[in-house]
């Protein structure tokens, strides 16, 4: 069982991963505008409609990827406070109430929206020759059924957890700096450093 919760967490993960990538071509490009806007005088009439659509699917595709890493921000305060079994009770039933039919209906009209885009051949209307958007409405869809995929995962994971009184392991992420920790490791002084 925790293996097929791993494999989802690890499909999430690198779908969420190779998104990031749009992240630095989206600063690249950026980058490119203002330089060809400022410099050259030669501003390009898509560049913003494609920096729209970039930063989109960047976020829509990290869905899946942070409720992986159990990452989506929730009301803490009490939460924290609770053991694990009310935690994953309280967790169960959110998931029930609102994160299923939520995200049913985001892949739903997310389809619906992506379909009509691509049988119309749809293109931005922001500027002439706008770039097209239909790849772009179906990274919505896709977002969605990834997400509702990871909301099962997780929902195993609050049952186990009801059972077991405590949380099943996650695969480990990114840790983010701990300075302390960074000079235990390299074994620097106080002394040293001042």
């Amino acid at each position: 069982m925790q293996n097929v919760l791993f494999f989802v967490d690890r499909i999430s993960s690198w779908v969420g991963q190779a998104f990031s990538w749009l992240i630095v071509a989206l600063t690249f490009l950026i980058t490119w505008e203002v330089f060809a806007r400022y410099a050259l005088n030669t501003p390009n009439p898509w560049a913003f409609d494609l920096m729209i659509m970039m930063y989109g699917a960047a976020f829509m595709m990290a869905g899946a990827y942070t409720l992986a890493k159990n990452g989506h921000v929730r009301g803490d305060v009490l939460y924290s406070f609770f053991p694990p079994r009310l935690q994953a009770g309280l967790d169960l039933l959110l998931y029930f109430i609102f994160f299923i039919p939520g995200v049913v209906a985001l892949v739903w009209a997310g389809y619906t929206y992506a379909a009509e885009s691509l049988a119309i051949r749809e293109h931005s209307t922001l500027t002439a020759n706008g770039p097209p958007l239909y790849p772009f409405k179906m990274v919505i869809p896709f977002a969605g059924i990834l997400l509702l995929l990871q909301g099962c995962v997780e929902i195993v994971r609050c049952v186990v957890c009801l059972r077991n009184g405590e949380w099943p392991a996650r695969e480990p992420d990114v840790e983010e700096v701990d300075v302390d920790k960074l000079k235990a490791m390299v074994k620097v002084d106080e002394v040293q450093t001042k």
